[in-house]
Order: C-alpha cells, then sequence, then structure tokens
C-alpha cells in the first residue's frame, strides 16, 4: 500500500484553507493543519478529512509568532514523521481603511502575519524537505489591482509574497523543491464580513468578467493541482483564479 504524502496548511480551519484540507485528504494526502481561534470550525474541517481517510493533526496557532511557527513543524514530525507540501494560507487583512487613515500597527500587524510569518513556514518547511517537495503560498489578485480605498495594507503584503515566491523558488528550485502562488480573487468566505464588509462579493460581482464570486473549493483545485506531479514543472508561478477580474 503506497504511504499516504503528508501537507501541512496553515489556516486550515475555514473558508479556503479549510477547502483545501478537505480536498487534500480526498486526494490521498494525511493533513496537518493550523487554526487562529474557532475551535468548532477547526473540528468540522477535520471531520471531514478523517471521513476522507486522512490522519490528521488539527493545532490552534499563529503563525505571526515565530515560537508557535516551530511548535506546530516539530508536532508534525512527531506525528506523521515526514513533510511533503506547505500550503501558506494563514493570512489577515487587517480593517479597512485608506492609506491615509490606516496606522502603523495596522501594518505591522498584518506584515507580522501575512509575510514574516510565512517565511518562517517557509523556512521550516525547507529544512524538512531535502529532496524535493511543494510550497503553494496563498496570495490574492489584491497584489495586482492594489486594494486601493479599502486595504491597499493588505494588498501590499500580497505583492511581498508574490515576490517570495518567485524568489524562493528559483533559491530552491535546484533541490527539486518547487514553489508556486495561487492568487485568488473575489471568493465567497467569511475574510469580507470579518474585514467589516459582509456584502462584498454580492456588490462587486459585476465587476468580474464571469460575473460571479468564486468559491473556496475552486480555489483549492488550483491548489492540489500545483501541489500534484501533473504541475512537475510548474515553479514560481503566480496562478490567478479570479473569474477573469
Amino acid at each position: 500500500m503506497t504511504e499516504r504524502k503528508v501537507l501541512l496548511v496553515t489556516g486550515g480551519g475555514r473558508g479556503i484553507g479549510a477547502a483545501v484540507v478537505r480536498l487534500a485528504a480526498a486526494r490521498g494526502y494525511d493533513v496537518a493543519f493550523t487554526y487562529a481561534g474557532n475551535a468548532a470550525r477547526a473540528a468540522e474541517t477535520e471531520a471531514a478529512a478523517k471521513a476522507a481517510g486522512a490522519r490528521t493533526l488539527a493545532m490552534q496557532a499563529d503563525v505571526g509568532n515565530p515560537k508557535a511557527v516551530a511548535v506546530t513543524f516539530e508536532a508534525v514530525d512527531r506525528q506523521f514523521g515526514r513533510l511533503d507540501g506547505l500550503v501558506n494560507n494563514a493570512g489577515i487583512t487587517g480593517p479597512k481603511a485608506l492609506l491615509r487613515d490606516s496606522t502603523d500597527e495596522v501594518w505591522e500587524r498584518v506584515f507580522r502575519t501575512n509575510v514574516l510569518g510565512l517565511a518562517a513556514c517557509c523556512r521550516a518547511a525547507l529544512a524538512r524537505l531535502p529532496s524535493g517537495g511543494s510550497i503553494v503560498n496563498i496570495s490574492s489578485r489584491a497584489s495586482a489591482l492594489g486594494g486601493a480605498g479599502e486595504w491597499i495594507h493588505y494588498a501590499a503584503t500580497k505583492g511581498a509574497v508574490d515576490t517570495l515566491t518567485i524568489g524562493l523558488a528559483r533559491e530552491v528550485g535546484p533541490q527539486n523543491i518547487r514553489v508556486n502562488a495561487v492568487n485568488p480573487g473575489l471568493i465567497d468566505t467569511e475574510l469580507h464580513a470579518n474585514a467589516g464588509m459582509p456584502d462584498r462579493v454580492e456588490r462587486m460581482s459585476a465587476g468580474v468578467p464571469l460575473a460571479r464570486g468564486g468559491s473556496a473549493e475552486e480555489v483549492a483545485e488550483a491548489v492540489l493541482w500545483l501541489l500534484s506531479d501533473a504541475a512537475s514543472y510548474v515553479s514560481g508561478a503566480l496562478l490567478p483564479v479570479g473569474g477573469g477580474r
């Protein structure tokens, strides 16, 4: 019997991360994931992964905390003894604000999670992927569109994620490690309500060429493709999943 590969998904309790966890389990991965605070939703995600036949490990952790990142990867070592892939999904938008009204505290908090935390997870994963593997970073179409009028601070972090993805892909390609990013557009998840804009998907759908918001499951399909051998010659890619927007 073929041994199941092990995937770690940060921010896997709900939304896009949860969709990735569920689909990965269905595609034959054992799955570890972190979640920020909603234990009930994380338990639902873990139960779905178990029902698909996966061994699972759910951990409450703040990826913006370097100690929490270290503890997370050590727990994966103990539980599974291997790591084959990492999906860096954990991220925050910060509050809606014009640049002139934003604060250093917001910028520092969003960069701490979305960039420094992601980089720390990449470093920890690279130490465990000496003979190959795959990293997929969840970026955003905001990196190209700019986030004007809502969250330039968030868009700026995703620009950094895109640059990190390209640079790291070139750096670790000789070790047969592939690094890619998925850039979701207007996706119907709780992110919008959490940022104080519960009607954002409905309000902005008319500006999407496909005339609708996307689903977390549609993003997960792109992530699982990049993780798979079907994408074996794809590295350093920034894959838009935004309905043409």
